[in-house]
């Protein structure tokens, strides 16, 4: 089995795994190029990232647990969102009639797209965590990070201090996945500068197509600040983090269960 057929086959597993993604951004495209009628955009939006999950979920792409945690991704997106409009940090100048407080409610789906890639790109490559650090170590530092992002508005941004602390607690991990019947491994720290990298790439697509808009973009469109993707490295952290979480304690509910019936 040559590189290349190994690396057409990752490379379909994670265009499968970014399907919802990729319809979020046809989307931004679309309702950009041929305003739709009736409704304003950021409403048609909306319409058509609720049909896409259902969509993801009746056709079996999508598995109800997994929308579970789509669904949590989504309100801690949103209510970041709504906090940092009302910071200023960007906003959402388009009219809608499902906006709150400056915030379009489809908003929150680009952070559940995410996780939705995180999700099936775990189911598809078989991902198996390696020297994971201990439970209470991944939750604290998910939620350290994600409280930043709200206090350094009114305090210092210790985001540096906390990438650092992120190479020290996971310098030993990996990530175990496979493709093809064949085992391949990567270092945890990569994969999470890989994925941020990417999502920073996405937001200058998002931000050129007019989903949000950042000060600097008011007059015309510019490219994202490199140092973005700091941020976005910090939030694919937090949401992997997260993502680990919950499949260990499924796998753990699900081996217990199957050691009951074998002690039965």
């Amino acid at each position: 089995m040559n590189a290349f057929q190994q690396l057409m086959r990752f490379g379909w597993q994670q265009a499968l795994s970014c399907l919802f993604p990729v319809v979020i951004f046809a989307s931004l495209a679309l309702t950009q190029i041929i305003p739709l009628p009736l409704l304003p955009r950021y409403d048609w939006l909306l319409i058509i990232c609720l049909l896409m999950q259902w969509v993801m979920l009746r056709s079996g792409l999508e598995t109800k647990d997994e929308l579970k945690v789509i669904t949590l991704f989504h309100l801690i997106g949103l209510a970041l969102e709504l906090f940092k409009v009302h910071m200023g940090s960007w906003a959402y100048p388009d009219e809608g009639y499902t906006k709150i407080f400056g915030v379009p409610l489809y908003s929150g789906f680009m952070y559940a797209s995410v996780a939705s890639y995180l999700c099936q790109a775990w189911r598809r490559l078989r991902v198996e965590l390696v020297d994971w650090p201990p439970f209470w170590v991944a939750a604290a530092l998910a939620a350290a990070i994600y409280l930043n992002f709200f206090v350094h508005h009114f305090w210092i941004d210790v985001r540096w201090w906390l990438s650092g602390l992120v190479l020290i607690v996971f310098w030993k991990a990996w990530v175990r996945y496979e493709v093809g019947g064949k085992s391949y491994r990567m270092p945890i720290a990569l994969s999470f500068v890989l994925i941020g990298f990417f999502i920073w790439v996405a937001e200058n697509i998002a931000t050129f197509f007019g989903a949000w808009q950042y000060p600097d973009q008011r007059d015309a469109w510019s490219l994202v600040h490199l140092g973005k993707v700091s941020s976005w490295l910090l939030l694919v952290i937090v949401s992997f983090l997260i993502v680990a979480t919950l499949k260990q304690v499924k796998g753990a509910a699900v081996e217990s269960g199957f050691n009951k019936k074998v002690d039965a």
